[in-house]
């Protein structure tokens, strides 16, 4: 049960990372662990979008692909991940850029989840390690 949180402060704009981040048919281009990206559904709401995606990961020998939803809320620049189907038992993750006085902005980052397989738990431990 990998449990990771993280705040760090950024040299860009909380309206540029949150860009980064919503943007996930491009997450390939630039998260080494990620194979391939799929929009399921894009739906507007009031407060924002929710966007269904597949995400294949890929690391060591090991590839799967799972299904989340994803909910954007950018009058808070805030993004949070539920999940779908895939390897897992459960997944959470969420997202928070906070501005700061000289342009930059806090990244807070939590991601919680479990693999359904104890093999892939093990393989993402030493993920997390390295």
């Amino acid at each position: 049960m990998p449990t990771h949180a993280e705040k760090r402060v950024v040299p860009y704009s909380a309206a540029q990372m949150y860009a980064l981040v919503a943007d996930i048919a491009a997450y390939p281009e630039f998260l080494p662990w990620c194979a391939a990206a799929r929009i399921r559904k894009q739906t507007a709401t009031d407060t924002g979008a929710v966007i269904e995606a597949d995400l294949v990961i890929s690391f060591k020998l090991f590839r799967e692909r799972f299904g989340s939803r994803v909910t954007l809320h950018p009058a808070e620049n805030k993004i949070d991940v539920e999940y779908l189907d895939g390897p897992f038992r459960y997944l959470n993750n969420h997202w928070h850029f906070t501005p700061q006085a000289d342009g930059g902005c806090e990244v807070d980052f939590f991601v919680d989840f479990e693999f359904s397989s104890s093999v892939l738990q093990a393989v993402i431990g030493v993920f997390f390690g390295e």
